[in-house]
């Protein structure tokens, strides 16, 4: 059996920040990640971030990707690359498999950063061959440089869907809509007035009532919906689309927290079932660790102190960084979290993480 003083599940912005901190402060770390480059979600964002200069403002996600990457490098932290944690059980003894075959690592730490994944919507004609969801859309032509097609219907108003349907009309695609059930766009006005600006019409209160195609996505039927949801009848709308993009949410990529009996609460603001923590980003489990869409779906950024908070608290507990000074550094992680959940979409993040906390105390 292999042995690790910190293992980092997750190469995306929370994990590599959390691999940062703990490395810069003396541990040896060890960092697990299943796709081929590290760097999460950072790489597909060549859009430039909000906020303040602390947050990396007017700088593209992949810039701060290749920070990122730089600071792993220099800080000693050890990659593993397509590598899949298959497994966490007890003592900390993680499953791994790649292309040497399955091992078992036993680690005194474990930082969870496995991101989120993409909810699906159901419909008629769903499976079809073009039916995708935005996050692949967005890895195709900004990873890839892929076009997943020419004629696109985005289903799905939050910044998620109005960022790739602007990075989609970049690549050269056209976006016949933009589809959204709820009464208001969910993203930020100024991703809306891009895609408005370039032509493309955000259609509130409606929804996708079928796709058709024989063996491919050749047009998408839209309704207007009630308050209630419910399609309005005589409203339809058909456009003659090969690709249709959902962007419906996201939800924490929790199954190894629920493996190793971490406990749960519900929060259907930050995507559904989070394993319960602390201000510090410690679960249930003693000595396991979550940061990033796992602790709750926000943004980049909140992913990154997120990620900085569980290193520094590692860091911490294992006696590499003194008590006085890892309490002044998360501090001042503490107050830039709060910066980023200020406004009408941050407060009631603020609200909602504070239920975590209150879980927590519980206990």
């Amino acid at each position: 059996m292999l042995s690790a003083e910190v293992a980092v599940i997750g190469a995306g912005p929370a994990g590599l920040s959390a691999a940062i901190e703990a490395a810069k402060a003396g541990a040896e770390v060890l960092l697990i990640d299943e796709n081929a480059k590290p760097g999460g979600q950072l790489f597909k964002q060549i859009h430039k971030f909000f906020g303040s200069k602390a947050h990396h403002a007017g700088i593209r996600g992949m810039d701060i990707g290749n920070r990122l990457l730089q600071e792993t490098k220099e800080s000693g932290v050890k990659v593993w690359l397509n590598s899949i944690v298959w497994g966490l059980f007890e003592d900390k003894i993680l499953g791994v498999a790649n292309q040497e075959g399955s091992k078992s690592i036993q680690a005194k730490k474990i930082i969870l950063a496995s991101g989120a994944s993409e909810n699906a919507i159901s419909f008629p004609g769903w499976t079809l061959p073009g039916v995708i969801g935005a996050g692949a859309a967005q890895t195709m032509i900004n990873i890839h440089r892929v076009l997943p097609g020419e004629r696109v219907l985005m289903v799905g108003s939050g910044n998620v869907g109005l960022i790739v349907s602007y990075q989609l009309l970049q690549a050269g695609a056209e976006v016949v809509a933009v589809v959204e059930a709820a009464q208001k766009i969910g993203g930020y006005g100024v991703h809306a007035s891009k895609i408005r600006r370039a032509g493309v019409s955000i259609l509130i209160s409606h929804t996708v009532k079928e796709v058709k195609g024989k063996d491919q996505v050749e047009a998408a039927i839209v309704a207007g919906v009630d308050k209630n949801w419910n399609p309005i009848p005589h409203t339809e709308k058909t456009f003659q689309v090969d690709t249709v993009c959902i962007a419906a949410g996201l939800r924490p990529l929790a199954e190894l927290a629920w493996i190793a009996g971490c406990e749960f609460v519900y929060l259907s603001e930050l995507g559904g079932f989070v394993p319960v923590h602390n201000e510090n980003m410690e679960s249930t489990v003693s000595g396991i660790y979550v940061a990033g869409d796992i602790a709750g779906v926000e943004e980049a950024s909140t992913a990154m102190e997120e990620g900085r908070l569980a290193g520094i608290s590692v860091a911490m507990e294992m006696g590499y960084l003194g008590k006085e000074k890892a309490e002044e550094i998360r501090e001042a992680v503490g107050e830039r979290l709060k910066s980023l959940r200020i406004g009408p979409f941050g407060e009631e993040r603020q609200k909602t993480k504070q239920r975590i906390l209150e879980a927590w105390q519980r206990r």
